[in-house]
């Protein structure tokens, strides 16, 4: 199966993110297998730097993204947060979810390409993030 069509970004997490988006992806493994496993992909290829870092730019769990969609030229903005929170009437978009999974690390200015669930593509820009 082919999950993308170009390099992927280099994406950074904080530890305490990595460790529970580690522990998600496992759990999420019989209910979401996709998502988990592409979610479960982008952990294990983070740059991991220590809790408590300040990471500027980086989308991480609880910021507020703000992102184009570069097949729609549309843009939206979110806050990424745990599946339990999940909102999206609020604009709180689970990490669990194709979009959130896809977000997760990424600085601004970075783009990433991957395959949806239903076998599309998808590639989205970060514009902006607040912590």
């Amino acid at each position: 199966m082919t999950l993308t069509r170009k390099e992927l970004p280099p994406i950074t997490l904080s530890g305490i993110d990595c460790e529970r988006l580690d522990r998600l992806a496992s759990a999420a493994t019989a209910t979401f297998p996709r998502t988990a496993e592409f979610l479960a992909r982008e952990v294990a290829r983070a740059t991991i730097v220590p809790s408590g870092f300040l990471l500027h730019g980086v989308v991480t769990m609880g910021s507020q993204v703000e992102f184009k969609d570069d097949t729609t030229d549309q843009t939206r903005t979110v806050t990424l947060v745990y599946p339990e929170d999940a909102d999206l009437a609020e604009g709180k978009l689970s990490v669990l979810s194709p979009v959130g999974a896809a977000l997760i690390g990424l600085s601004v200015g970075q783009s990433i390409e991957w395959q949806t669930p239903g076998g599309g593509w998808r590639s989205l820009t970060v514009l902006g993030v607040r912590s």
